[in-house]
């Protein structure tokens, strides 16, 4: 049994490996959109229908064209790059929430959402793209499917340290559970982090394609970080980067962000 559990992680390795478009990563995905792009859709209906959208219509219609203007950056490329399907397969819609919550979010198919408290964080129309870009961008890279996929893997890897211990002494067995239940669990936030630093760069991206001023990216965070005060948690044990490292990627990237969105536009 030990070893069939081993092999089925490996034949998973091994036949579901895919790369992310632009930036090369190599991610596994045995969740496929079947599977979760009806469920986020009508989730998505359910969220609209239990929350207020808000009744100002200059700041809805914006983020609305904000919205269209990013996906129809992606859309571009995806058509340009032989993913007529998968492009298809989006279904985008934009909506501004009135919470005060500092949120916004994108479901898998391209379900977006903007809370109003993150508008000052925005600051303004490229702030909007900024953040819009990176919402959008984690629907693009698949995240949402992807860390899907990691939780069973997980559940499977923690099966294999029960299986694989069995014969051991009762304390044994609790140091390699408490062992893997630790480092799969700090695993699980570094990809976290590693999903939301690809969401920045592809963010930055299709929000210069779209036409949108990507130095602003960056300011977002600044802003952010202002707001916080500074304050925030080991990143080793953050879901995300830090404000500072986010700020510091960015102004980084925005170059080859530039190069790409050129090459991308032609």
């Amino acid at each position: 049994m030990k070893n069939l559990v081993i092999l089925f992680l490996m034949i998973f390795l091994f036949t579901e490996c895919s790369t992310v478009p632009i930036t090369g990563r190599k991610r596994i995905n045995i969740v496929s959109d079947s599977q979760v792009l009806p469920a986020s859709f009508a989730q998505y209906n359910s969220f609209l229908a239990e929350n207020k959208v808000s009744t100002n219509a200059q700041k809805n219609n914006q983020i609305k064209v904000v919205g269209k203007n990013i996906a129809g950056a992606v859309d571009r490329f995806m058509r340009a790059n032989g993913m007529v399907e998968e492009a298809n397969s989006y279904k985008w819609e934009f909506n501004l929430i009135e919470d005060e919550t500092v949120n916004a979010w994108c479901m898998p198919g391209g379900k977006v959402v903007f809370y109003t408290g993150i508008l000052p964080i925005c600051a303004n129309e490229d702030g909007i793209a900024a953040v819009m870009g990176h919402e959008v961008a984690h629907a693009f890279a698949k995240h949402g499917q992807e860390r899907m996929s990691q939780g069973q893997l997980q559940q499977i890897g923690g099966l294999a340290v029960a299986l694989g211990t069995s014969g051991k002494s009762a304390e044994s067995q609790q140091i390699w559970n408490t062992a893997f239940g630790i480092g799969s669990g700090l695993g699980m936030l570094k990809f976290s982090r590693t999903h939301e630093q690809e969401a920045d760069r592809l963010g930055l991206v299709f929000m210069i394609m779209a036409g949108y001023d990507g130095r602003e990216a960056a300011e977002v965070w600044v802003r952010m970080s202002q707001r916080s005060g500074g304050s925030s948690q080991p990143e080793i044990l953050s879901t995300h980067p830090s404000n500072a490292s986010r700020i510091n990627d960015l102004r980084t990237y925005l170059p080859t962000a530039k190069q790409l969105a050129a090459k991308y536009n032609q």
